[in-house]
């Protein structure tokens, strides 16, 4: 990749400027010399975007990034070398002056001939990208990134030019790279290509939700209890009278001017109906206020208060400090870099986390988080935690509860959609406040769980933990992703909703009674694991066979963490005896 030398300086003496001929050889970079020449000085639109895009080594680089003070387009870093590379140009393509840079013509042709995956025949299709396998980590390279249509782009460069009053225009990134004039990567990376919405599979959007968005309440009189049919079974019939009874006592309580909170954690601790779950943990983690009188304006002064924070956030032109080469960036690139590479494999294997809409609506709420809690910044694992609040909050619009396949957000109103993003943004920022340890520079809040859950497992299953031991596999190897990521990646979203409701409904449910999930957890599987190696240890407990778990399975697990949680907690006396290591400090079983 090349980089191009500021106006006016001249090269140290000791390196020598090489011109390379490249009339025969594929791979001019390691062409000999052949004779000195002076370096050439170019000018050219400076709003014109040249070059190669972003590797992820050159993103990675954040600190050498050359920004121009008037164009503000982030630059590859010059080489480290002592001989610079230049190009050889036509005589009627040399101007008088202005930055030195290769000619579009010859750097296209380069490009056509030594890499398949770029077109470049003519200016127009100079930056489109086929796609490519990746790069040497398995991690989606930006040259694998398909840009939208010229027309689309062409259409958006008014967008630029005169500024928009939208919400994502500091983040939209089906906008053309040639037509940035802005340095935010946001703007300026490609876009992925993203699964086409099945219309025969459509969800409906409830002809009700303007008045959900203003108050949830109001999604409380479309509940219909479910009918009985004449055919039904016994059992059939016991679970939908129970389901009837569930709703309305839901309803009882959702209903009083002031919702007591103890009662409607006792309701919730066994699952909350989906009519009602978005309401429900909205008032469990206190982002909606009891009093139904505060609800309507508190609800609409957050979720204002949200946007005006996207918007500062991408602001095109950034309020940030200046970079070392005096250019201003929009954005914090080491956050937003790591966020645009979670986004895309998060839920990977559900088509709704797939869709362009989602994961720009992921994105912004991650990057404003990361943002407001510098102590922590963004840390892998929290875009996981984002996605039960979005699809359940999602699902409160939508008729069809089922909303993983067959549902494009992109396809809904804005304003449900800026909804379910700042409601979202609020109720994880209340999650992550209850556990901010978890993220903090050496992660302290995980590594007391993970001694925790050393020390309570030699109480419950002493063999295993001495299989453990014997075998010596520490808990750290499996259970921190535990820990980081709230067992997200060991069981399905729909599951993790089903727990959340217990969590909730506990005072210190993801601090303190997620290390009795993880202990339930890890002694289920006691059986086949005092039977196996260290090898086959580690790789039953990074896979484990929780594919077709139900949310009977997950009740059972609840179960018997809170069994465990009622023997225990607050007990550090009974964990001496079966292990000689000492209980770990500062946490309270």
């Amino acid at each position: 990749m090349f980089s191009s030398s500021g106006g006016g300086k001249k090269a140290p003496p000791q390196q020598e400027m090489v011109q390379v001929d490249r009339s025969d050889s594929a791979s001019p970079f390691w062409k000999a010399p052949q004779r000195e020449t002076p370096p050439t000085k170019k000018t050219r639109d400076s709003s014109l975007v040249v070059g190669a895009a972003y590797s992820h080594a050159d993103m990675l680089k954040f600190d050498s990034l050359n920004l121009s003070s008037s164009g503000s387009r982030p630059r590859t870093p010059p080489s480290s070398s002592s001989t610079r590379i230049t190009t050889t140009s036509p005589p009627a393509h040399k101007p008088s002056s202005g930055l030195s840079s290769p000619p579009i013509k010859t750097y296209a042709n380069f490009l056509s001939n030594t890499n398949d995956d770029w077109n470049a025949d003519e200016p127009d299709d100079m930056y489109d990208y086929e796609d490519d396998d990746g790069d040497d980590f398995g991690l989606p390279s930006l040259s694998n990134m398909k840009r939208k249509s010229q027309r689309r782009a062409a259409q958006n460069k008014t967008d630029f030019a005169g500024g928009s009053s939208r919400l994502d225009d500091g983040l939209d990134t089906t906008r053309a790279r040639r037509y940035s004039n802005s340095a935010d990567i946001a703007i300026e990376r490609p876009t992925s290509t993203y699964p086409m919405p099945k219309k025969s599979e459509g969800k409906i959007l409830r002809p009700q939700y303007k008045d959900i968005l203003r108050d949830p309440a109001n999604a409380l009189h479309l509940i219909n209890h479910p009918s009985i049919p004449a055919n039904a079974t016994p059992k059939e019939v016991d679970a939908i009278n129970s389901r009837i009874t569930r709703i309305n006592k839901f309803k009882k309580i959702l209903q009083a001017s002031t919702i007591p909170l103890a009662d409607l954690r006792a309701a919730a601790w066994s699952g909350v109906p989906e009519e009602v779950r978005a309401m429900t943990w909205q008032l469990l983690l206190s982002y909606l206020p009891t009093s139904s009188e505060r609800r309507v304006a508190t609800l609409e002064r957050k979720r204002k208060e949200y946007l005006d924070g996207v918007r500062l956030a991408f602001e095109r032109g950034g309020t940030s400090a200046p970079t070392a080469k005096g250019g201003v960036r929009g954005l914090d690139e080491a956050i937003w870099h790591q966020i645009s590479i979670d986004v895309p494999r998060t839920n990977p294997h559900i088509e709704l986390y797939g869709y362009e809409a989602t994961q720009r609506s992921l994105e912004r709420i991650l990057y404003v988080w990361a943002v407001r809690h510098p102590a922590s910044g963004y840390v892998q694992g929290i875009n996981d935690l984002v996605t039960p609040f979005w699809q359940v909050f999602l699902g409160t619009y939508i008729t069809d509860p089922d909303i993983e396949s067959g549902m494009d957000p992109g396809q809904l109103p804005k304003a449900v959609l800026d909804a379910v993003e700042a409601d979202s943004f609020w109720c994880l920022t209340k999650l992550l406040d209850g556990i901010q340890d978890h993220y903090i520079v050496a992660q302290p809040g995980i590594q007391r769980q993970v001694a925790a859950l050393r020390d309570l497992t030699a109480r419950i299953d002493g063999g295993l933990a001495k299989h453990l031991e014997k075998e010596n596999v520490e808990f750290i190897q499996f259970s921190f992703r535990w820990m980081n990521c709230l067992l997200m990646r060991e069981i399905s979203v729909k599951n993790t909703i089903r727990m959340w409701d217990t969590y909730m409904a506990e005072e210190q449910g993801f601090s303190e009674f997620h290390l009795y999930v993880c202990a339930a957890f890890l002694v289920k599987w006691s059986d086949k694991l005092v039977k196996m190696d260290f090898q086959e240890i580690m790789m039953f407990l990074q896979s484990l066979p929780t594919r077709e778990w139900t949310e009977k399975d997950i009740e059972l697990l609840l179960s018997e963490a809170y069994i465990w949680q009622s023997l225990f907690k607050g007990s550090s006396a009974h964990l001496r005896g079966p292990t000689s290591r000492t209980p770990s400090a500062n946490f309270q079983l």
